[in-house]
């Protein structure tokens, strides 16, 4: 399974696939821009209903624990993951710095 800093990302939310595996509460509380929403059951149980095989989605979670689960079975089924390390809390650590 791949992992992946924030920071190696900040620059890139406009040009890669970026999921926000939270809750929709969680999601319009805060997200990270051009994040679209697919709460974590929807994706893991019916991956082909919002994946296509030949993309690299980067996924995310709170604090990158449910995303690395669900990234390891989105990997198992074929898809082109990437688990964001640290999830939204890092990206907010990130932007609280600047």
């Amino acid at each position: 399974m791949k992992e992946i800093k924030i920071e190696d990302l900040i620059n890139n939310f406009e040009t890669i696939n970026l999921i926000d595996i939270r809750d929709n509460y969680l999601f319009n509380i805060g997200s990270i821009p051009n994040a679209i929403n697919i709460p974590m059951n929807l994706l893991i149980t019916n991956p082909s209903n919002y994946l296509t095989k030949n993309e690299i989605y980067y996924i995310y979670c709170n604090r990158g624990i449910n995303s690395k689960k669900a990234c390891e079975v989105l990997t198992n089924l074929g898809y082109n993951v990437v688990n964001i390390i640290g999830g939204y809390f890092s990206y907010q650590q990130l932007i609280d710095k600047q």
